[in-house]
């Protein structure tokens, strides 16, 4: 009787603390969904979760890692963290920056971890997903005048654009400033853009060619 009464005991324990970790994770999701993760502190998550600082750290190990594992919970959900409305180059380029500002160089941690760590390629692949889906989102309108293969490649260009070690390039590398670093995403973007519209008119006015009877 004694050792069933201490397997459930056992049992009980584990879904408390499973049940506990979802709830500061859940918690981060929630601070960092609406302001920056430099904005909030472990007090307020462990607040909101009913927990301790200390139980936080002990499940997690430190903030960048509950912030890790909270963006593991919203790639998995497919959250496009600051959405801005279809077609506006500026606004999508501070998006991104927005994310990248907080969270980029832990992003740019764990990519260069993924060879030694199996186990996070899932979520990388799943973040990159997202990153892919947010670019056709907020360039829906400039892809819907391409077609085809012009299309796919618009948006690949546009992809690797706004890709997370772009950022790093120009913010940690060339120590630039954000303002300065979007202003120059936003010029290669329209660039590509404008070289895209060319390509793709190019491309009609030749088969409209192709298609003219011969004299």
């Amino acid at each position: 009787m004694k050792k069933a009464k201490r397997s459930y005991d056992m049992t009980a324990r584990a879904a408390k603390a499973e049940a506990t970790k979802a709830r500061i994770r859940a918690c981060a999701v929630g601070l960092f969904c609406n302001r920056p993760a430099e904005e909030f502190t472990l007090d307020e998550v462990a607040r909101q979760a009913e927990t301790t600082v200390q139980t936080v750290l002990r499940i997690f190990g430190s903030k960048d890692e509950l912030i890790y594992q909270a963006l593991e919970d919203m790639a998995a959900g497919g959250v496009f963290l600051r959405p801005t409305a279809p077609g506006d180059i500026n606004g999508a380029v501070r998006s991104f920056f927005d994310i990248y500002e907080t969270v980029g160089d832990l992003v740019i941690d764990r990519l260069g971890e993924e060879r030694r760590r199996p186990a996070l390629k899932t979520t990388l692949d799943q973040g990159r997903k997202n990153h892919r889906d947010g670019v056709k989102t907020v360039f829906a309108p400039q892809l819907e005048r391409m077609h085809g293969a012009e299309r796919a490649q618009l948006a690949t260009m546009l992809i690797v654009v706004t890709d997370v070690y772009v950022w790093k390039l120009l913010r940690r590398d060339m120590k630039m400033k954000r303002s300065a670093a979007e202003a120059m995403i936003a010029r290669m973007i329209r660039s590509v853009l404008e070289q895209g519209e060319t390509n793709g008119k190019n491309s009609v006015a030749e088969l409209v060619r192709r298609r003219e009877p011969a004299a």
